[in-house]
């Protein structure tokens, strides 16, 4: 999931967050055992169907967010080309780009705070067994805000190297990426453990 909530009034603004997230859950499923290039191809024209749906300026944006994420696809490629699987290789990229930009589309026709209110209230009937659901829909709107900003990140990384090297970055790239990472997740949980940790944060 790569954005914030856009205010708006599209179909998918007016959509509840439940049927949202069980169609996103639906297609994720769906999506997973097909290997067959066209039908992933399909996939990726639709998933970019209803993003345009959503207005231009939306459109904009996403394929703004979705920049750095070339990356990520050129190496899945790489990786499968070295090993002779160019067909998978082309089919799991397709699936990736599919399934942010389906899961892009929720997370910008949604206001976070209900999102997290949905997961929270779904996971209730779980206390129970030991699991907080207060926990989990706090990380995973973590993991929503910071998906773009750490995006973003790789994209710096990558621009930084440009300016430094004639030489493509690829693989180079990995380790600057990684302890960036790293880093804003120390600054976050300490950021959690000053307010009291995740019981604590409203």
């Amino acid at each position: 999931m790569l954005s914030l909530a856009v205010p708006g009034r599209s179909w998918a603004h007016r959509l509840p967050a439940g049927v949202k997230l069980i169609g996103l859950a639906v297609a994720s499923t769906a999506l997973f055992p097909v290997g067959d290039l066209r039908i992933l191809a399909v996939s990726l024209v639709v998933a970019l169907a209803l993003t345009a749906s959503l207005g231009p300026a939306v459109l904009k944006q996403t394929f703004r967010l979705i920049r750095p994420l070339w990356f990520m696809v050129g190496l899945l490629i790489a990786f499968h080309v070295i090993f002779g699987q160019v067909a998978e290789g082309v089919a799991t990229a397709l699936r990736l780009v599919t399934l942010v930009l389906l899961a892009n589309v929720v997370t910008m026709t949604t206001p976070l705070k209900v999102m997290m209110g949905l997961v929270s209230r779904l996971l209730t009937p779980l206390r129970p067994l030991g699991v907080n659901p207060r926990a989990v829909s706090v990380a995973m709107g973590m993991v929503i805000r910071f998906t773009p900003v750490l995006l973003e990140r790789a994209e710096l990384v990558r621009e930084s190297w440009r300016a430094r090297s004639i030489r493509p970055g690829r693989w180079r790239l990995v380790a600057p990426i990684g302890a960036a990472v790293l880093d804003d997740a120390d600054r976050v949980a300490d950021a959690l453990r000053a307010r009291g940790g995740v019981a604590a944060v409203h």
